[in-house]
C-alpha cells in the first residue's frame, strides 16, 4: 500500500525537522521551537522535485533571515538513504529538493510487488459506505442521464475500495408510487386499444406515451388474452404493473450487465411498504415531534428542520428565517404514503438497519433541492444526515454528432435509450467517455470522437499506448530479452528527463485515487491515463530500448512493463478493457 509521493513529502518534513534539531543542539538556530512550514510539488522540475518552505515558516520566531536559516538547515541535513540525492536553496528560502535513483527504483519495486492492487490504501478504514446509483424508474428504458449516472456510481465504488472503504453497490427500484399507478395505468390504457380500437378508448393525456407501453400492453393480450377487460379495474392495472415489472426489471439488468456494472443489491421500494418500515419511520418522526396534521394529510415540519440544519452549518437564525422553505407531505388524506416518506424510510434503512457510515447518491442535478430536505429529515431521527448522505449531483449530457444535437433515437423516436447507444459505440468507449468529466460539468458526448481510431479519442490514445507496450514485449521476447524483475534493474540508469516524468507519473496513481475519493471524483482517473499515456509516448520516441546495451535495454523495458501495468489498472477501475493488440 505504497504512496511514494506522500512517503516522499513526509520524508521532507521528517529530514528538515531533524536537520533543525541538530542545527538547534549545536546552537546554530533557536531551539525548541514548534515550525510549520509546507512541502509542496513545484510546477518547474528545474526548481527541485519538493520543496519545503520551513525556513520562511520559521523565520518571525528565530529572528533570521529565511535563505539564513535555509543555509544553516543545508549545513545539517543528512540525505544518508533518503529518497534524495541533494538540496538546493531557491528564492527567499525555499528548500528543493532533488530525488534519486533510490525512488525512482521504488516506483518500479512496488508497482510490481503489489500488482493489480497498485494504488490501493487504507484511506478508508473499512468503513461501510453505500453507493447507489442509476436507480432509474423501471416504466421504461434507461436514458442518457442513467448512462452517465451508471458508469460515475459504477467507477466511484471503484475507487472508494482501492482507497480502503467496504463499498457496496446498490440499484433502488421504484416500484411502488404513483409513476407504477401511471405505468399501469398507461399499459391498460393501451390494452383496451388493442381490443377496442384506439378510437374507442381514450389515452390518458398524463399517461406514458413510448412504444415500450404499447410492447407491453401487446405482449400482455398475447399472453393473458382479452379476459381482462372483464376484470375490476384495481385488479387489472395490479396485475399490469406486476407484468410490466417483470419484462422491464430483467432488461434494465440485462442492459447494465452489457454496459459491465454488476449490483450488489437491487433493493426494492415495495418492501419498506409491505414491511412497514415506512409507517414505522414516520411514526418516529411523530414520535420526535416533526410533524403535524392538516387537511387530513400528515406533513413534516421541513422548514424548522431545515432551519436548524443551516443554523448548525453556520447561518444565523435571523438568516434562517428568511430562506424561502416549504414542509412535505408524508401521509396523503387518502392514507398513502408519499415518495418523500418512503425515501427517507430507505434512507433510514441504510443508515441504521443495515449500517452502512455513509450513503453515497448518484443523483441529476434536477434534484438539487431534494438534498438538503432528505438530509435534515434524516437529521430529525437521529442519524446525522447532513454528513452522512452525501449525494453527487451530475449535470446533463449533450450527445452530439457531426457536430450537431442528438435528440431523437432511431428506434423509437423518443429519448436516446442506453441499449440504442451500445448500438452505436463500444461499451469502452461509453464507460469511458461519460466518466471523462467531472459530475459537476456538463458533458458533450461526440459520437464522432468516441468510434474514431486516432488520439484525438482519449479511450483510443490510452488503450493504444497498453496496445503498444504489449507489442514491445513481445518482439523483444523473441529476442531473447524478457522484462526482468524489478530486483535486477539499476534505476540509476534512468537519467533521462522522458524517463524521469514517466517514473513520477507511475508514482502519481495511488495519490490520485486518494483524491478522486476525498472528492468523489472518478474523472481524476480518466485525466490521469491520458496524461499518464501521454508520458509514455514521449519517452517511447526519445529513448531506444531494443538497440541499447543489456543492461539499460532492461531498465526502459521494466519501466515500459510498469506502465503497462499502471495503466491495465486504470483502465480496471474504469470497467475499461486493456487490449494487447489494436
Amino acid at each position: 500500500m505504497s504512496n511514494l509521493i506522500q512517503s516522499a513529502k513526509s520524508q521532507v518534513a521528517e529530514l528538515t525537522q531533524k536537520a533543525y534539531e541538530r542545527a538547534a543542539a549545536a546552537g546554530q538556530l533557536p531551539g525548541g521551537l514548534e515550525v510549520g512550514g509546507s512541502v509542496e510539488i513545484p510546477k518547474d522540475v528545474s526548481h527541485g522535485d519538493y520543496a519545503s518552505s520551513f525556513a520562511m515558516a520559521g523565520a518571525k520566531a528565530m529572528h533570521m533571515a529565511p535563505r539564513a536559516i535555509a543555509q544553516t538547515l543545508c549545513d545539517h541535513l543528512d540525505l544518508e538513504g533518503s529518497f534524495f540525492d541533494k538540496v538546493e536553496i531557491a528564492g527567499p528560502g525555499f528548500l528543493n529538493f532533488t530525488l534519486g535513483s533510490r525512488w525512482y527504483g521504488q516506483v518500479i519495486a512496488d508497482v510490481e510487488r503489489e500488482g493489480a492492487r497498485y494504488g490501493e490504501s487504507d484511506e478508508g478504514h473499512g468503513e461501510k459506505v453505500m453507493v447507489e446509483f442509476v436507480s432509474a424508474n423501471p416504466t421504461g428504458p434507461m436514458h442518457m442521464g442513467n448512462a452517465r449516472g451508471g458508469v460515475l456510481g459504477d467507477t466511484l465504488a471503484n475507487v472508494l475500495s482501492m482507497a480502503g472503504y467496504d463499498t457496496w453497490k446498490e440499484f433502488y427500484v421504484n416500484d411502488a408510487g404513483n409513476q407504477i399507478h401511471k405505468f399501469a395505468v398507461s399499459i391498460d390504457a393501451r390494452y383496451h386499444q388493442l381490443i377496442l380500437g384506439e378510437e374507442n378508448f381514450a389515452f390518458p393525456e398524463d399517461g406514458y406515451h413510448g412504444d415500450d407501453i404499447r410492447e407491453l400492453a401487446q405482449a400482455f393480450r398475447a399472453e393473458h388474452g382479452d379476459g381482462w377487460l372483464e376484470k375490476s379495474e384495481e385488479e387489472r392495472q395490479e396485475a399490469m404493473a406486476q407484468f410490466g415489472l417483470s419484462v422491464n426489471v430483467p432488461k434494465m439488468k440485462e442492459d447494465l450487465r452489457r454496459y459491465q456494472i454488476e449490483y450488489d443489491e437491487w433493493f426494492f421500494e415495495s418492501s419498506l411498504h409491505e414491511s412497514g418500515y415506512v409507517r414505522e419511520t414516520v411514526e418516529m418522526l411523530t414520535q420526535r415531534g416533526w410533524t403535524y396534521e392538516k387537511e387530513g394529510a400528515l406533513w413534516l415540519n421541513t422548514t424548522e428542520l431545515l432551519k436548524e440544519k443551516y443554523m448548525r452549518e453556520g447561518k444565523t437564525r435571523e438568516q434562517a428565517d428568511k430562506l424561502d422553505l416549504k414542509d412535505d407531505v408524508l401521509r396523503r388524506a387518502n392514507g398513502f404514503y408519499t415518495y418523500f416518506a418512503a425515501d427517507i424510510a430507505y434512507h433510514r434503512n441504510k443508515l441504521e438497519k443495515r449500517g452502512f457510515s455513509k450513503a453515497v447518491n448518484i443523483w441529476g442535478a434536477d434534484h438539487h433541492g431534494h438534498v438538503a430536505r432528505l438530509q435534515a429529515a434524516l437529521d430529525g431521527l437521529g442519524l446525522d444526515g447532513s454528513h452522512r448522505l452525501v449525494v453527487v449531483l451530475m449535470q446533463l449530457v449533450n450527445l452530439l454528432q457531426d457536430g450537431k444535437p442528438v435528440r431523437m433515437s432511431k428506434r423509437s423516436g423518443k429519448a436516446i435509450a442506453l441499449h440504442d447507444l451500445l448500438d452505436e459505440i463500444s461499451v469502452d468507449a461509453a464507460r469511458y467517455f461519460f466518466n471523462s468529466r467531472s459530475s459537476n460539468s456538463p458533458l458533450d458526448f461526440d459520437l464522432d470522437l468516441a468510434v474514431r481510431e486516432d488520439s484525438d479519442n482519449p479511450v483510443y490514445y490510452v488503450q493504444y499506448a497498453h496496445a503498444r507496450i504489449c507489442s514491445l514485449i513481445a518482439k523483444l521476447a523473441e529476442e531473447g530479452a524478457a522484462v526482468p524483475a524489478a530486483g535486477d534493474v539499476d534505476a540509476a540508469l534512468l537519467v533521462q528527463p522522458e524517463e524521469k516524468a514517466l517514473l513520477k507519473a507511475l508514482s502519481m496513481l495511488p495519490e490520485e485515487i486518494r483524491l478522486a475519493a476525498r472528492d468523489y471524483d472518478p474523472s481524476r482517473i480518466n485525466r490521469y491515463l491520458v496524461e499518464l499515456s501521454g508520458d509514455f509516448h514521449r519517452f517511447y520516441n526519445a529513448c531506444r530500448i531494443r538497440e541499447e546495451a543489456p543492461a539499460l535495454r532492461d531498465a526502459r523495458l521494466k519501466l515500459a512493463d510498469t506502465t503497462r501495468a499502471v495503466i491495465a489498472g486504470g483502465l480496471g477501475l474504469l470497467g475499461v478493457s486493456a487490449p494487447e493488440k489494436m
